[in-house]
């Protein structure tokens, strides 16, 4: 059977792995027991969507006036967290990428974790049977090389000798409609981590089509 997308261009948090609820959110909370003790922080909901809209720094920095030096220490508080708690992957999401790839796929990973984070992600949760991406672009201090911008996806299609047409993008929130938008390829919308009406009526509006489950994804992809 010969593959409509030759390459996948996969976001990772909440769309690989269900790491907000397991991670990113658990770690704002920690920030805020810190940094802002008398704030009310905001649930895991409002955490996504905070994630779609303005972005997490822009509301760290705009809406909790966190000055430079808190900024340095959410990272580390942040990091600290990614570093020692591991997300599980969504059921059958390890198992659809190594079918993908068997069939002649090249898998690369788009994201705003860091690049060792998701190694070491793919490496635990991939057992018996690891799976490892053919490139992975994580988190860079350059705006210029992270997503919105389309950077990675440029050197992904240059790296692996792709057209636009032979790429698919897969996200679950806006940064990845936008890259692909202006890299000139299509995206879908991973819409199995969160039902937030807000970001599922972006996603449906502003993607190729919005996807309810892996399963689907998989379906799409591969019959």
């Amino acid at each position: 059977m010969s593959l409509k997308y030759h390459c996948l261009i996969l976001d990772h948090d909440d769309t690989a792995v269900n790491s907000t609820a397991e991670i990113h959110y658990p770690a704002h909370l920690e920030i805020m027991r810190q940094l802002r003790p008398s704030v009310e922080p905001v649930s895991l909901e409002g955490w996504f969507q905070k994630n779609f809209h303005p972005g997490i720094m822009e509301y760290l920095i705009n809406e909790l006036d966190f000055t430079q030096h808190e900024i340095e220490t959410e990272y580390k508080i942040w990091r600290d967290f990614t570093l020692k708690l591991i997300p599980h992957f969504y059921p059958g999401f390890i198992d659809f990428l190594h079918e993908y790839r068997s069939k002649g796929g090249i898998v690369a990973v788009v994201s705003h974790s860091e690049v060792e984070v998701i190694q070491k992600h793919y490496s635990i949760n991939g057992k018996p049977q690891v799976f490892t991406p053919d490139i992975i672009f994580g988190w860079t201090y350059d705006e210029k090389k992270r997503k919105p911008n389309p950077y990675p996806v440029s050197q992904i299609l240059s790296k692996f000798d792709l057209e636009k047409d032979d790429v698919l993008v897969v996200d679950d929130l806006k940064p990845g409609v936008l890259m692909g938008k202006a890299a000139g390829v299509s995206v879908v919308g991973a819409g199995w981590a969160h039902q937030i009406p807000e970001i599922a009526s972006y996603m449906k509006e502003n993607c190729l089509v919005y996807l309810e489950s892996v399963e689907k994804l998989r379906e799409f992809i591969l019959n």
